[in-house]
C-alpha cells in the first residue's frame, strides 16, 4: 500500500516538501524585491546582508531562505556584492536599478488619477511558437505589465492608444519586429465589446482581489515602528500585483461601480500614514547591522 500523503488541518492533501520549498523561495525573492524597491533604492542602492536578513526575519522568512533569495537575485544580475571583512554589502546593478525604478513608477502611478478615454484601441498581433516558451513568457509578462490583454492566441488589445510607443519598445527589445503588426483607432462596431473584455481579462477575479485587499487593509492601524514596517511591506506586496491583473479600463467600458479606485485610495492613504515609522524601523535595522562585527 502506498504511504498516505500528509494532510492539512482542513483535510486537504499537504503539498510535497519540494513544492513548499519552491513556493517559499519564490515568496522570499518577491518580498526581497519589494524591500529593495521601497527601502534600498531611495538610499543609493546599497545595503548590508544583515539588514536584509533582519528585515526578512521580521516578515517570518528564515535566514536560509533570505540568503537563497539574495543569491538568486544576484544570479539574475540585479545585485552585486562587496566583502568588507566578514560582512557583505550589496549594491543594485544598473539593471536592478532600472527594474526597480520602472516598477516603482508603475506601482505608485497605477490608478492614481481618473483618466478620460478618446475611444481608441491599440491592437497587436505577434506570433511566438510554443517551442520558444521563455520568449513567450517574457512577451506575456511585459505586455501584461502594460495592461494589455489577450482575447485570442497571438492577439493583444488595450483601450489606450497612447501605449503604442511602449509596445513598440517591447517588440523591438525582444527582437519580434518581423513577427508583429499593430493598429490604433476606434472600434469598428463589429462584435461584442463586452465579450472581448471578458475574453481578454478575468475582471471577476480582479474585482474579488480588490475587495479582499480593501477588507484586509482599509482602516488598519499600527502600534509600533516594526508593525508599521511589516504592514508597509505586506501592503506594497499585495498592491504590486494589480498592475499585472487590472487593465484600468475607462469608465465607459465598465458596467458597474469598479472597486479599483477605492482600493487605490486605501493603498496610498495607508502607505503615506505608515511611511515615516516604517522608514525609522528600517534605519534602526540598518544601524544594528552596521554595528555588528
Amino acid at each position: 500500500m502506498a504511504p498516505r500523503q500528509p494532510r492539512t488541518a482542513t483535510g486537504r492533501a499537504a503539498e510535497p516538501a519540494e513544492r513548499q520549498r519552491e513556493k517559499a523561495s519564490a515568496s522570499a525573492r518577491s518580498i526581497l524585491l519589494t524591500i529593495l524597491g521601497e527601502f534600498v533604492l531611495p538610499r543609493g542602492g546599497e545595503v548590508w546582508t544583515g539588514t536584509l536578513v533582519d528585515a526578512l526575519d521580521a516578515l517570518d522568512i528564515e535566514e536560509k531562505s533570505a540568503r537563497q533569495a539574495l543569491a538568486r537575485t544576484a544570479a539574475e544580475g540585479l545585485l552585486t556584492s562587496t566583502r568588507h571583512g566578514r560582512r557583505v554589502r550589496w549594491n543594485l546593478t544598473p539593471a536592478g536599478d532600472r527594474l526597480l525604478r520602472e516598477g516603482t513608477d508603475r506601482i505608485y502611478g497605477f490608478m492614481r488619477r481618473p483618466h478620460g478615454w478618446d475611444g481608441r484601441w491599440l491592437v497587436l498581433t505577434v506570433g511566438v511558437p510554443e517551442t520558444q516558451r521563455q520568449l513567450r513568457h517574457r512577451l506575456r509578462t511585459r505586455l501584461t505589465w502594460l495592461g494589455l490583454g489577450s482575447p485570442a492566441p497571438s492577439l493583444w488589445v488595450v483601450p489606450d492608444a497612447s501605449k503604442e510607443a511602449a509596445v513598440r519598445d517591447i517588440i523591438r527589445e525582444l527582437d519580434l519586429t518581423d513577427r508583429a503588426y499593430a493598429w490604433t483607432g476606434p472600434s469598428a462596431g463589429i462584435g461584442d465589446a463586452a465579450k472581448l473584455i471578458t475574453d481578454a481579462w478575468d475582471l471577476d477575479d480582479v474585482e474579488k482581489r480588490y475587495l479582499t485587499f480593501i477588507e484586509r487593509f482599509e482602516g488598519l492601524t499600527v502600534s509600533s515602528d516594526q508593525e508599521a514596517f511589516v504592514n508597509q511591506v505586506l501592503l506594497i506586496q499585495e498592491w504590486r500585483l494589480f498592475p499585472f491583473l487590472d487593465p484600468d479600463l475607462p469608465a465607459e467600458l465598465l458596467d458597474h461601480d469598479w472597486p479599483g479606485p477605492r482600493a487605490a485610495a486605501a493603498f496610498h492613504d495607508l502607505h503615506d500614514r505608515w511611511h515615516r515609522r516604517a522608514q525609522d524601523e528600517w534605519n534602526r535595522m540598518d544601524d544594528s547591522a552596521a554595528a555588528r562585527n
